[in-house]
């Protein structure tokens, strides 16, 4: 259970191999975490990641997971709460190529699967879970990109917007239950996924994304941005008319 200082003993992460993620469960299980289950697509970089972390102390379970297969979901949290989770992460999602999405319909609903169908298929049994056992914090990776897509992005901006909706409102009908929801709107971070792409201004890492959940938890947070900043430029391009934000070099 989550103790009075906000640090989770089990955790749950969905996307074993996310950078973001996995940097969290190393934070978390250098504090009290003991208890970790790894859902991810199988490959040697999720038994590495299992490895790791079960060098640092950790009872780590691997569990196969594909975000397109929602068929398989409900089982998997099953397996997943066979004991308490304390903290679930959703941390899974797929950048996609823009240019390609525009004229691969195929492509944009693969994008759309992942960040957005994938993510609400797994969400709504987690949280049936943690309610049946009476506790526990649920945090979604969404992104500023979904707070006001640009022509630039707006096939992943889509469907972190989307997801990002989702979760909020699911926080709202989660409130008082005892089940905690709390989203997170990174910038850019600079990561594998990333990589190859110019860093944006106020760019951040997954550390310093990390250390902004684990406070976030601590403080009872709904929503986060990483950088804090991050926060006040998006309030500021919301209100860019159209015609004004079509034409920004973003």
């Amino acid at each position: 259970m989550i103790n009075a200082v906000g640090s989770p003993q089990s955790l749950l992460l969905l996307g074993g191999t996310s950078e973001i993620g996995l940097t969290l469960a190393r934070t978390l299980v250098a504090d009290r975490c003991r208890r970790v289950v790894l859902a991810g697509r199988p490959s040697e970089a999720l038994d590495r990641a299992a490895d790791d972390l079960r060098s640092a102390g950790a009872q780590v379970e691997v569990l196969p997971f594909e975000a397109s297969d929602t068929g398989s979901h409900p089982a998997l949290v099953e397996k997943a709460f066979v004991d308490d989770v304390d903290l679930a992460v959703v941390a899974f999602g797929v950048l996609g190529d823009q240019a390609r999405a525009e004229v691969d319909a195929a492509h944009s609903v693969e994008i759309a699967t992942t960040n957005y169908v994938g993510a609400l298929s797994v969400l709504v049994p987690v949280s049936q879970a943690m309610q049946r056992q009476g506790h526990g914090a649920i945090v979604v990776m969404s992104s500023v990109a979904g707070e006001r897509p640009r022509k630039s992005n707006f096939a992943y901006g889509s469907s972190k917007a989307g997801l990002d909706a989702f979760a909020t409102g699911l926080g709202d009908v989660l409130h008082g239950s005892g089940v905690h929801v709390m989203v997170v709107r990174p910038g850019f971070v600079r990561t594998k996924m990333t990589a190859h792409l110019e860093p944006a201004p106020l760019s951040t890492t997954p550390e310093e994304v990390a250390d902004a959940i684990v406070q976030g938890l601590r403080r009872r947070r709904e929503t986060i941005w990483v950088p804090g900043t991050m926060r006040l430029v998006m309030s500021v391009l919301r209100a860019v008319p159209r015609p004004i934000f079509r034409k920004l070099p973003i």
